[in-house]
């Protein structure tokens, strides 16, 4: 039977981000299953869930044992219930509201980005310093002034700041979120940004995983 994690356990962050591979993973064969017969009663081994997630199966097993003992020997995990299990380990079982600050390009391509909100996240407040964009409606949300985030934030219900400003800007940006009340940072600036150990930051960098494929195309050349 499953049992959420102890608040006080320790779980590595590696695990965190193997746990929304198999999610994403699980998700889309459970959306091959579609009008399958007895589709609740589908079950995955950690072997081929392993194999689908690139890792090895022993490492599935010890991820979700972090969470309890739900998977039955000799017939491995029931599909839907595993989704919903890991949903609730990663607190993705519920509705997370955004703010994106900075309305460039990368700004305006996340807002347009459907999947946001198919996986619970949902973008409900935009913020520019740009007096020119202030006022101005993007995807049917109006663009406020970064300087009223303090108001706003509280306002919208707003959790999560994610950042898209250039990256001299980045850390102003994340300090008006941190004094707005906001929760946890997702940062697509290249800079570096320093807030309180209570606000987590995660950063989303393209180059280190460009890096990260150029060095394994070149060992693979060579």
């Amino acid at each position: 039977m499953y049992q959420n994690v102890k608040s006080d356990q320790h779980i590595p962050r590696a695990t965190i981000q193997r746990l929304a591979t198999y999610l994403q993973v699980l998700e889309a064969f459970d959306k091959s299953l579609d009008g399958k017969e007895g589709r609740e009663r589908e079950t995955i081994s950690s072997d081929k869930l392993a194999a689908m997630c690139d890792v090895n199966a022993s490492q599935v097993r010890k991820d979700l044992a972090y969470f309890g003992q739900f998977g039955t020997r000799g017939l491995g995990y029931y599909v839907t219930y595993l989704i919903d299990v890991i949903k609730d380990c990663v607190n993705a079982n519920r509705r997370w509201r955004a703010a994106l600050v900075g309305v460039g390009n990368m700004g305006r391509a996340l807002l347009n980005y459907k999947e946001f909100g198919r996986r619970n996240f949902t973008i409900t407040g935009v913020f520019d310093c740009d007096p020119f964009k202030i006022g101005d409606r993007v995807y049917g949300l109006e663009i406020y002034s970064t300087e009223s985030l303090i108001e706003k934030i509280p306002e919208l219900g707003i959790e999560i700041g994610i950042i898209t400003v250039p990256a001299e800007h980045a850390q102003d940006a994340a300090e008006k979120l941190v004094a707005a009340g906001i929760r946890g940072i997702l940062n697509y600036s290249s800079a570096r940004i320093r807030v309180s150990s209570d606000v987590p930051v995660e950063y989303v960098n393209f180059f280190h995983q460009l890096y990260s494929l150029t060095y394994n195309v070149s060992k693979i050349q060579r």
